[in-house]
């Protein structure tokens, strides 16, 4: 069923019912990973939102959580490339194993300058949890990129926390833009 969020047009991609259970997969995945230390998850806000509630309910060892507020779309459907750093996390890392959640990689710019940026704070280890994949978009390698929800082609997408306009981030399941 096609929904329109503003001036745009979308298309069923992937179902909320596949969400959940590729989720339930990376919790388990993550639980034994992490199971000898306590986590820190840093939650990419605005769009990562509703993925880090729900994958942090399937995440079967302690662990904490911050969050930091990131933007390059600012309400269009291509990444300008721009950064903007709208909210910093006032946790202390070094020498903490670090979980990044995103929503969506697609150039990586975004995650790039996170990784960068976490480096100088010393952590122990860093890896990236992004719910999609974009790989035909990636501008820069991301080495540290370990769980992938989907891989999902070069499209613009909304639901599940990602958003036009501000718009759509409620929806249940993810879209793509009708072309």
């Amino acid at each position: 069923m096609k929904t329109k969020i503003a001036d745009l047009e979308f298309e069923p991609l992937l179902s909320a019912e596949a969400i959940e259970e590729r989720i339930k997969a990376i919790g388990i995945q993550i639980s034994n990973d992490y199971k000898h230390v306590v986590p820190v998850f840093i939650g990419v806000l605005n769009g990562s939102f509703l993925f880090i509630a729900d994958l942090i309910k399937q995440i079967e060892i302690p662990c904490e959580i911050t969050f930091t507020k990131l933007a390059s779309y600012y309400g269009g459907t291509k990444s300008t490339l721009k950064i903007r750093d709208d909210i910093d996390f006032s946790m202390d890392i070094k020498g903490r194993d670090v979980v990044v959640i995103e929503d969506i990689v697609d150039t990586g710019n975004t995650a790039h300058y996170l990784l960068e940026k976490l480096r100088i704070k010393q952590p122990a280890s860093i890896k990236l949890c992004s719910l999609l994949l974009k790989p035909k978009a990636l501008l820069k390698k991301i080495d540290e990129l370990k769980y992938v929800g989907f891989e999902i082609e070069n499209e613009f997408v909304v639901g599940y926390g990602l958003d036009y306009k501000e718009m759509g981030r409620n929806l249940k399941d993810i879209y793509k833009r009708v072309k």
